[in-house]
């Protein structure tokens, strides 16, 4: 084609300018469809377990609901944590109520110090802490 002046417009496909309402109609359908399977497909876990001072996050520690008994098997949880910040966080916050169970004479200061850390590193790996959960 060297020497011919052709316009590239006169290369490109007629544009498609109504399409028919099936088309439009498969078109949307398929686009739906694709955004549905892939915000399924985004919130499925598949076969990651669940770590186990995540677990140890959803007890309300906050509240007298959880009974002395249960530290032992709540620090266990944080201590099998796989995240570090986590298992300290949570190994100290519990060694520390196990502590004020015979306590006297405690500030508070202590035990709130403890429990904002253990709250950040709950958070940061997306499990907040709080009573509610």
């Amino acid at each position: 084609m060297t020497g011919v002046n052709v316009p590239l417009a006169a290369y490109r496909p007629p544009a498609i300018r109504n399409p028919s309402t099936r088309a439009r109609r498969y078109t949307i359908a398929g686009v739906l469809l694709t955004a549905l399977l892939l915000g399924v497909l985004a919130g499925i876990r598949l076969g990651t377990p669940q770590d186990s001072g995540l677990v140890a996050c959803a007890y309300p520690l906050s509240t007298q609901d959880v009974p002395a008994a249960e530290y032992p098997k709540i620090r266990a949880e944080f201590a099998g944590s796989h995240w570090p910040d986590l298992r300290t966080a949570g190994t100290a916050y519990v060694d520390l109520a196990i502590a004020l169970l015979t306590a006297r004479g405690a500030d508070g200061y202590e035990t709130v110090w403890f429990y904002q850390r253990l709250s950040a590193a709950c958070a940061e790996h997306g499990r907040p802490l709080n009573g509610s959960t």
